[in-house]
């Protein structure tokens, strides 16, 4: 090797040493200051010759930061999504009430299914029936968004639907509402139904409604539907319970500094046979309030065996208008029963369905009389 090489490949070595230094050295000045998370930003933004979106980058590795926990009920929600999760939190999506597909054909919209005391149920809209119009005008053609936009509005707001059943067109009048919470109807001449979507808020004043609407109609016997309830306010939940049944513990839990507390009821109480419908699909609230009842011995479970969710969690916001719905304690029956840790809540009647009329039951595209987990329960009940 001649000497002008070895000058060449000396700098070389001189130069990758150099930046090799530079660069543990800058990184050894972020590690002092800040986390991981910091640290990296600050790397990439001294070295990173592309362009990128880093607000997306750093949702994404939030993100990634809490499903790193390795706990499936936990979830980062970025800042842009934080208005819809709020909206779904509070009960206040306004819609007709339908589950809706667009036909093969194109030549309009399938009603997959609808929401038992929406607009769409009260009218007397079924599963089933094909949507062909809106205020007149045809949805032949138009993708979900187009017709979302058509049916979606101001709260109270009117609109006309026409759709085909059987071949035969029908028009109904609609009032755009609130997504129902808990909505009641008759199934026989004393059984009353109750369906629960969710915990969230409002679902103590909807239910206890539904309860007296029921009583005023006869109903001697209720079931509650819980299947497909995603949980929610724990609060909204104990409500309930506390209206249900008679004095006595509600809800134990525990939380990430390992304090304990209780929920009690009082003695007031509604005394009549009662079911709960459940399904691997009733999360966290669902599954307890369907385990309490059971507990007490105040009404029988029906349906396949639950998630097994016995964490709470708390959502918390963040500086940037993002927030992070994290596990932060544990909630046990009165009986001391963790239902992670038990796997689930088992029915004492359990009724298993197929995968298909599963799904149809998710969205609302079940009849009560097509129901066999529902004809279940009526079935327990008249046996009392």
């Amino acid at each position: 090797m001649n000497w002008k090489k070895r000058i060449l490949k000396t700098v070389s070595y001189i130069l990758v040493a150099a930046l090799a230094s530079a660069a543990t050295l800058f990184v050894w000045g972020a590690r002092q200051e800040s986390d991981k998370l910091t640290e990296l930003q600050q790397v990439i933004d001294h070295y990173f010759v592309g362009e990128a979106d880093m607000e997306y980058a750093r949702d994404v590795a939030a993100a990634a930061l809490v499903d790193g926990l390795g706990d499936q009920w936990s979830y980062y929600i970025p800042a842009s999504e934080m208005s819809a999760h709020q909206e779904y939190k509070e009960n206040s999506t306004v819609a007709i009430g339908v589950n809706i597909a667009v036909r093969e054909d194109n030549t309009g919209i399938d009603i997959l299914g609808v929401t038992m005391g929406g607009a769409a149920d009260v009218a007397g809209i079924l599963p089933g029936d094909i949507l062909i119009k809106v205020d007149g005008a045809s949805v032949a053609g138009m993708n979900l968004d187009q017709v979302t936009s058509l049916v979606y509005g101001e709260e109270g707001a009117e609109l006309t639907v026409s759709v085909l059943r059987n071949g035969e067109e029908m028009s109904f009048r609609l009032k755009r509402q609130k997504i129902t919470v808990a909505a009641g109807k008759m199934l026989t001449d004393d059984i009353g139904l109750i369906r629960i979507n969710n915990f969230n808020s409002g679902c103590e004043e909807e239910t206890l409604a539904a309860i007296e609407q029921l009583q005023k109609q006869g109903a001697k016997k209720l079931i509650f539907d819980v299947r497909n309830n995603p949980g929610g306010y724990v609060s909204e939940m104990i409500d309930v319970l506390d209206h249900l049944l008679p004095e006595g513990v509600l809800f134990r839990q525990e939380d990430h500094l390992g304090n304990k507390s209780e929920e009690k009821s009082n003695e007031s109480c509604v005394k009549m046979p009662m079911a709960v419908l459940v399904n691997g699909d009733s999360y966290s609230a669902a599954e307890f309030f369907a385990a309490v009842l059971q507990e007490y011995e105040w009404a029988s479970v029906v349906g396949e065996k639950t998630s097994g969710k016995g964490y709470y969690q708390l959502t918390i916001n963040l500086s940037d208008g993002s927030a992070v719905n994290l596990s932060s304690g544990k909630y046990f029956t009165p009986d001391g029963v963790n239902l992670t840790e038990a796997g689930g809540l088992t029915p004492d009647h359990v009724v298993t369905l197929d995968a298909e009329t599963a799904g149809k039951i998710a969205v609302g595209g079940v009849l009560p009389q097509n129901d066999p987990q529902i004809q279940a329960a009526i079935a327990q009940l008249q046996g009392k």
